[in-house]
């Protein structure tokens, strides 16, 4: 395949000082602050993730440090190119364990009488690994699985093992669904309906009686309460699940006169996604507590309260309760949904029930992260200009050079008018005919000149013009990954979700560029340019300036909730390389599984093309060359093997091995 060349570009930036720590970089990209303990930066200028030991669920192991970048050369070394996602067992490991025992403290803390069960929701990680290891390891904490669709309870059956642990079914349910859960029962798996309809309530009841299995059947209620964060639709009377009080109140009428009103056990209150607001969730549980104990006083038995997900990633690292952040920690979370149980309910001299949450997102966001090299850059520094313009060069052309000559700390507002002025005047010009290309190539350079003056003030002043306060974007690098934005991160592009984006490597030097990320696909969609920072929101991102002699690795964090299931083909743009990594205690690490991305090939197929078709039709376009003496026999059969090998080639850049 052709290879793009990696520029080295030149930096307009000052020197950088005579000292940049790594603790400089921990608080440029604010690792420290949304890496949560996982992630740090090691003393040679590496990003490293820590771990505990080899046994996560033992508390007095002693954390291991492993680079990131030692992981990608041993991915490289095993032929797994850029870009990847790399997963840590350990990191998925912990946070399974830090959530139930989080749970737990809370629970012995409040004298409650009840326990806890988590149920992971599949919809948010359905890869088959993850699913395994959150089975395997949950499975002491009989942490159960949440399943939206037919597809999905097939993957809680098959991979749950533990009768203690729940598999909560939420969506709609038809026959087979239902047939699916009901021998679930049979098994001895405490396998709950979530009515999310009244209509499938008769569902229900009729393929139960069909079968003589008894169901469990939980209810989901509309909560009033509204939520903060991007996902408040979730909540409220306009959340487009769950009962109505009045259809509530009619199943609960259907169960009691089907004589199964002994079936409805479980509360679902689902208060909202990515809850910023620790208020806005007691709110919440104060209000399903009065639904839970309404309903034993209608002659539900009860015993499970399921308050859905909510829990938050703090991925900006702001623990403020903006959008992307948190104002509350996991231990301060589960001690507001424990205590607000208790009281509630202890004023209605209720029973305490097993507490259920469907916590997707912040248990298994921190163990994924997409890595891609960086292919190229594109600059806008100014090239040298020359000393003087010529005589014959157009007059605005010598207006233009003049305004780069005067720019200092008083005029520079001026002089910013005056040179956009100027060029326009130049462009207005070409398009008429009346200055060449060169005129125009020259007027553009002189314009970056000045405003790359301008920005050098703008840093040193405390009030900057309104209009010139996107400057710094206008003129930062474009950075040129490879990786696919919609294949990969597609909630950057859907809805502006900001994950932490860092280099993993040099972070001992000062990163003397400001840059915006693009991808490889054909979209002017595909880039990131917002940013976390410990100021906020940042258009740019600080990175440094690319070597000939060594590829430059950029890690995006926090990506194990939904992207690789919302994916899509952009370009046949597919699969990413996958590998999932055990670390040990020894600060060694083992390649646990290995997943190639999709081929070319593997990509055509899935959008109907027939790649033995297709190589057959080029073979016979190929054959006809030859016919027609355009290229020879040997030149035909070079072409086809390059066809072939390219069916099988990875559908990202790949470079060329010397």
């Amino acid at each position: 395949m052709s290879k793009l060349k990696t520029s080295t570009v030149n930096t307009s930036t000052p020197d950088q000082p005579a000292s940049w720590s790594v603790s400089d970089s921990e608080k440029l990209y604010g690792v420290k602050d949304w890496g949560t303990g996982y992630f740090n930066i090691c003393d040679n200028g590496e990003l490293e993730v820590t771990v505990q030991g080899p046994d996560a669920q033992n508390a007095n192991t002693s954390k291991t440090a492993v680079s990131v970048l030692d992981i990608v050369k041993g991915m490289r070394e095993r032929g797994m190119e850029m870009p990847a996602i790399l997963r840590i067992e350990n990191v998925l490991d912990q946070r399974i364990k830090e959530l139930n025992e989080a749970f737990h403290n809370a629970i012995e803390s409040c004298d409650y009488q009840g326990v806890y069960r988590g149920v992971f929701p599949i919809k948010v990680n359905q890869q088959c690994h993850v699913i395994e290891e959150i089975a395997d390891f949950g499975r002491r904490f009989h942490h159960g699985l949440e399943a939206g669709s037919k597809a999905e309870l097939i993957i809680a059956l098959s991979q749950l093992r533990d009768h203690n642990s729940l598999i909560i079914c939420n969506g709609y349910k038809d026959a087979e669904f239902v047939d699916l859960g009901l021998y679930a029962r049979e098994l001895g798996i405490a396998c709950f309906f979530v009515l999310e309809t009244p209509a499938e309530l008769p569902i229900i009841l009729e393929r139960s009686r069909a079968l003589n299995i008894k169901p469990l059947i939980g209810v989901r209620i509309k909560s009033s309460v509204i939520v903060d964060g991007h996902w408040n639709e979730d909540s409220g009377d306009r959340s487009i699940f769950g009962l109505s009080t009045t259809a509530l109140l009619d199943v609960v009428e259907q169960l009691k006169q089907a004589d199964m009103i002994d079936s409805l056990q479980l509360l679902h209150c689902h208060l909202g996604s990515q809850i910023p607001n620790i208020r806005n969730i007691r709110s919440g549980v104060q209000e399903a507590c009065r639904f839970y104990g309404e309903l034993i006083g209608e002659g539900a038995p009860m015993g499970y309260l399921d308050l859905g997900g909510g829990l938050a990633v703090d991925y900006e690292g702001a623990k403020t309760n903006s959008t992307h952040s948190m104002n509350y920690r996991l231990d301060e979370y589960c001690v507001n949904i424990v205590e607000t149980i208790a009281e509630s309910l202890d004023a209605q001299q209720v029973p305490h029930p097993c507490i259920i949450t469907e916590s997707g997102r912040s248990t298994v966001a921190y163990s994924s992260m997409l890595l891609f090299n960086v292919l190229d850059v594109r600059n806008h520094d100014p090239q040298p200009l020359p000393p003087a313009l010529k005589e014959g060069d157009h007059e605005t052309l010598h207006n233009l050079f003049a305004v780069n000559s005067v720019v200092n700390e008083r005029n520079f507002q001026e002089c910013y008018n005056d040179a956009l002025y100027y060029r326009d005047e130049i462009r207005e010009l070409f398009r008429r005919g009346q200055v060449g290309l060169r005129d125009r190539a020259l007027a553009d350079n002189i314009t970056l000149a000045v405003l790359d003056k301008i920005a050098k003030i703008l840093k040193t002043i405390e009030r900057i013009p309104p209009e010139l306060e996107n400057l710094s974007e206008l003129l930062c690098d474009i950075y040129y990954g490879n990786f696919s934005l919609f294949q990969s991160l597609p909630d950057i592009w859907a809805i502006e979700q900001v994950f932490p984006v860092m280099p993993i490597q040099r972070l001992n030097e000062q990163p003397t560029r400001e840059a915006i990320i693009a991808d490889i696909t054909c979209d002017c969609d595909g880039k990131i340019d917002r940013f976390i920072s410990p100021q906020g929101i940042r258009k740019t991102l600080p990175l440094h300036k690319l070597n000939d002699s060594e590829e430059y690795y950029i890690g995006v964090f926090l990506v194990g909730a939904y992207q690789e299931t919302l994916g899509d083909l952009h370009n046949l743009f597919g699969d990413t390389n996958v590998v999932s990594v055990k670390i040990n205690g020894d600060g060694d690490f083992d390649f646990i599984r290995e997943f190639q991305g999709d081929s070319i090939a593997d990509v055509l197929s899935y959008v109907e093309y027939e790649p033995k078709q297709m190589l057959e039709q080029f073979r016979r376009s190929a054959e006809q060359a030859v016919r027609d003496k355009r290229i020879s026999a040997s030149q035909r059969q070079r072409m086809l093997q390059a066809f072939k090998d390219s069916l099988q080639g990875y559908t990202y850049f790949e470079r060329e091995q010397h």
